[in-house]
């Protein structure tokens, strides 16, 4: 059910992490209609007059909100950005429950498998039992290499310091390669093993393992909840940064199985390999590899027992968000209110509602689109999408600092972007798929089973070009590298991102900020590696390639000085793509909504003119209160920046800012026209 690693060479870069966002009365648990902003498409009441632009322009545009939004106890992130979010989950229980009660040839899987999430009483009769199988074979395993085997299997729910995938190979993007990546650790990133600021949530990680542990009815719960956590703080000391498994070049490191195992005696990954099907691999994409003959040394010495019991806390942690109430509520406690600060468990059909589409998305998601996406805004999304090509084409034409041989190579990257749109052409066949009423967790093992029966049958054909990396239900949006192309599921095409009744320039900082962030993505430090053909290979000269990274450095500086926490910056190298995404998102929707008037004066909307229209469309999008814990956490794993810099941290960098708003010298955001960071 997940990947316990972050994979090398990853293939979709997201417009932004799961959030909820927006004032709480916006859209109740039972809205199923989008939600309106304003007379034009900005929130006006949701701005702070009191504050000068100049000095913050987030809170210029959305401290009014912000002041008065209260962030409700089962979330993290309230905002304008997951109204959709929570619209999408109410049109989805809507389906699920109809697909329950009157279920057809079409809806019948996805009506049972709800249902069973939602029989608490079944699942609270069968308490731990689900996993006496799994627990029962850990204990068996008599040797390490046994061990591997077991968690090479994949429907196993287990931890492991190594994992393997199947996706796009970077420099051959026409056909599927195997990817291998190391981790292991049950916190969100190494720091929180090793930096003191964590000290308190690792004590209580501790007492979560020991907790699982006994309701399990492992062994000496406390010593081994000990042991575990000193192996995997061992592991987090291995680990690389994060910021560097986003170097596409560092994580492109191709084997052999049998160099691979030379590489890094101590783990048994020929065992492993061929406990997932791939006996006959001949290759394997090394992602983090100089921390490979680290973690299997760490492997090899610690104790079979620890490893057992390590195994066995994280199957237990796995399953235990759909397991009895006791592993319910300690998953809970650990997961969501010591890391993210969550109050209140969310409502269980709200988890059911997630489960289902994680599990069957795209069979969701093609009734989801029937009901809820017109076609026509899939033609508009097209017409604004084709609008930001063209301005960035002519930007390419004008860089002053980029040479031709680069320029001709960028455009035609340019012009060889894939757009999908709303909804995938083929949707996924999930025939083979067993829902068994009942059985919850039977049905995510079948399920763990079936999507890696589907990776390995394909492993040796074609690359699937038509396939999404998420369904059409879900509020986002991703550039994959591999297939140079940009993704916008229906969800996300929706007010304050997309409004056709909105006035075009909020829609161009809504909607146009998020198409030319995507298409920014292909050209970010990361992206612009791949070639138009999605091929990971230098298209740059040395020159040009050495004034972008200076810009993409500069940019980088700028955004590590803002402190969101106190003592706690934005990690520039984590962020840079993102950054650079964004900034590429507004100057080119800027550009865009410019170009579509053709000359023509904008009209003056409540005393908001066009440009200063588009700003304010991008801010809205933005809009977003967080707790505390959450924030922390973003800060150091999250590629992107905390929203308040995803406003501020942009418009500072644009000159059309400035005269928009009359910033001046003095002015906190103000930066010398000399200082600011132009890159596309």
């Amino acid at each position: 059910m997940r990947i316990p690693f972050p994979l090398a060479a990853s293939t979709a870069t997201s417009l932004l992490v799961a959030s909820i966002t927006g004032p709480a009365s916006a859209q109740p648990d039972t809205a199923t209609t989008a939600p309106r902003f304003g007379t034009w498409g900005f929130d006006l009441t949701g701005k702070d007059a009191a504050v000068k632009p100049g000095d913050d322009f987030f809170k210029f545009a959305n401290g009014g909100y912000v002041e008065r939004t209260r962030i409700p106890e089962d979330l993290v992130r309230f905002g304008n950005f997951d109204v959709l979010s929570i619209l999408s989950e109410n049109r989805v229980r809507e389906i699920l429950d109809e697909a329950t009660k009157q279920p057809t040839e079409a809806t019948a899987k996805i009506g049972s498998f709800y249902a069973t999430f939602m029989d608490e009483a079944k699942v609270e009769q069968l308490g731990s039992q689900p996993l006496a199988a799994d627990l029962a074979n850990v204990k068996a395993a008599t040797s390490r290499e046994k061990l591997a085997a077991i968690m090479g299997h994949p429907g196993s729910m287990c931890r492991s310091p190594f994992g393997a995938g199947i996706s796009a190979d970077a420099k051959d993007p026409s056909r599927y390669a195997v990817h291998i990546g190391s981790g292991g650790l049950g916190m969100p990133d190494k720091d929180y093993y090793l930096k003191p600021t964590f000290a308190e949530t690792k004590a209580k990680y501790q007492t979560y393992a020991a907790d699982l542990l006994t309701l399990v009815g492992w062994p000496e719960p406390a010593r081994f909840a000990t042991q575990i956590v000193a192996f995997e703080t061992r592991l987090a000391e291995a680990s690389w940064e994060r910021a560097d498994h986003r170097d596409r070049d560092k994580t492109y490191n191709p084997m052999t199985p049998a160099e691979l195992a030379a590489y890094a005696p101590g783990f048994d990954f020929i065992g492993m390999l061929e406990a997932r099907g791939l006996a006959k691999v001949q290759k394997v994409i090394v992602g983090d590899n100089t921390a490979f003959p680290k973690k299997a040394a760490i492997f090899a010495e610690t104790p079979l027992e620890t490893l057992q019991a390590w195994m066995a806390f994280g199957i237990a942690d796995a399953a235990a968000p759909y397991l009895s109430k006791a592993f319910v509520d300690a998953s809970f406690g650990f997961h969501a209110k010591t890391l993210s600060g969550q109050p209140e468990q969310r409502a269980r059909w709200k988890r059911g509602v997630m489960l289902t589409n994680e599990v069957l998305g795209e069979a969701v998601g093609q009734i989801y689109v029937a009901k809820y996406f017109p076609a026509a805004s899939k033609r508009q999304m097209l017409e604004l999408v084709n609008n930001i090509r063209s301005v960035m084409a002519e930007r390419i034409n004008h860089l002053d600092w980029m040479g031709e041989e680069t320029k001709k190579a960028a455009q035609q990257k340019l012009a060889s972007f894939t757009v999908k749109i709303g909804y995938p052409d083929e949707f996924r066949d999930y025939s083979a798929l067993v829902v068994k009423a009942g059985d919850l967790y039977g049905n995510l093992i079948r399920s763990s089973e079936f999507s890696w029966k589907r990776e390995l049958d394909r492993l040796d054909k074609p690359v699937d070009r038509k396939e999404w990396g998420m369904p059409p239900q879900k509020v986002n949006a991703y550039y994959n590298p591999s297939f140079n192309e940009i993704v916008f599921p229906a969800a996300i095409l929706q007010p304050p991102f997309f409004d056709p009744q909105a006035d075009p320039a909020v829609n161009y900082g809504g909607i146009g900020g998020v198409i030319a962030h995507e298409i920014s993505h292909g050209f970010d430090d990361q992206g612009r590696k791949s070639n138009g053909d999605g091929v990971l290979k230098d298209w740059w000269t040395s020159e040009d390639a050495a004034k972008f990274n200076a810009r993409a450095e500069h940019l980088g500086a700028q955004y590590e000085s803002i402190e969101i926490l106190p003592g706690e910056h934005i990690n520039g190298k984590l962020t840079m793509g993102e950054n650079i995404g964004d900034m590429g998102g507004l100057t080119f929707a800027l550009d865009a909504y410019q170009a579509s008037l053709h000359g023509a004066a904008a009209p003056v909307l409540d005393g908001v003119s066009g440009v200063q229209r588009v700003f304010f469309g991008w801010a809205q999008v933005w809009r977003q209160k967080m707790r505390d814990e959450a924030m922390l956490k973003q800060i150091h794993t999250d590629p992107h920046s905390p929203a308040e810099a995803r406003v501020n941290g942009v418009v500072r960098n644009i000159d059309a800012w400035y005269s928009a708003f009359d910033v001046k010298p003095g002015d906190k955001l103000y930066v010398k026209p000399e200082d600011r960071v132009h890159i596309w």
